[in-house]
């Protein structure tokens, strides 16, 4: 099955099981489940989040107990704007009052620190996924926006080769086989409600971003990518 058609089955099968949960419809989208909470929880019992002091996670609706979780543990936080646009959000638990507003969207752009880059070292990187395999294989919701913040974030050496990637998801999204390309990124741990699975480590984490996937000038369109195609 190519991409597409395994982000279809996932999103029919999670909603016909009756595990999917606001916002809907979930096509299109990361899809949120129910044990969203519980997954988060059990991610708390991970040495690497213990130890970790800053955490990127990404803004969509199924990571949003993770970002309350990381904020109220005293973890500094960084997220992504919807499509780069405003570059990323810093969230500083020192300077949050009401953390429950800050861990969303849109409280987020409120009480976070808007930067074009992170210039904090990230420590651990939470993504969301529609489907995943035990190998490291995932599969976002098709827009490349998820893989390409992690190739900035390794541009700019705040995260590196080590820097463990977890995602949290139900166990409906976990495949025996997801296709992977060079630009994609794997993941090392995935935290479902009731299990955490280290993955086989299967695939290379790509270096940084793969500047010829860009037609021409598209990548002035993300005013950070700019940027940094400018450093070139």
């Amino acid at each position: 099955m190519d991409k597409q058609a395994i982000r279809e089955m996932i999103w029919q099968k999670m909603e016909s099981r009756g595990v999917a949960t606001f916002p809907k419809p979930i096509q299109g989208r990361i899809p949120n489940f129910k044990g969203s909470v519980e997954a988060a929880v059990r991610l708390r019992l991970l040495s690497i989040y213990k130890s970790a002091g800053t955490i990127f996670v990404n803004p969509d609706a199924p990571q949003l107990p993770v970002r309350e979780m990381a904020l109220n543990d005293g973890k500094c936080v960084v997220m992504a704007t919807p499509k780069l646009r405003e570059g990323f959000l810093v969230l500083d638990p020192v300077k949050i009052r009401n953390v429950r507003r800050a861990a969303s969207i849109r409280g987020a752009f409120k009480h976070g620190e808007r930067v074009d880059v992170p210039r904090l070292k990230i420590d651990l990187i939470v993504e969301g996924s529609v489907a995943v395999d035990k190998r490291g294989g995932r599969v976002g919701k098709g827009s490349g926006f998820g893989d390409l913040e992690i190739a900035i974030l390794r541009e700019m050496g705040v995260i590196d080769d080590r820097t463990p990637i977890v995602t949290t998801v139900h166990s409906l999204q976990i495949l025996n086989e997801v296709p992977m390309d060079e630009h994609d990124v794997p993941v090392d741990f995935l935290v479902t409600p009731e299990q955490t699975i280290e993955t086989e480590h299967s695939f290379p984490k790509p270096s940084g971003i793969i500047w010829e996937l860009f037609a021409g000038d598209e990548f002035k369109q993300i005013p950070v990518l700019a940027e940094l195609r400018g450093r070139k």
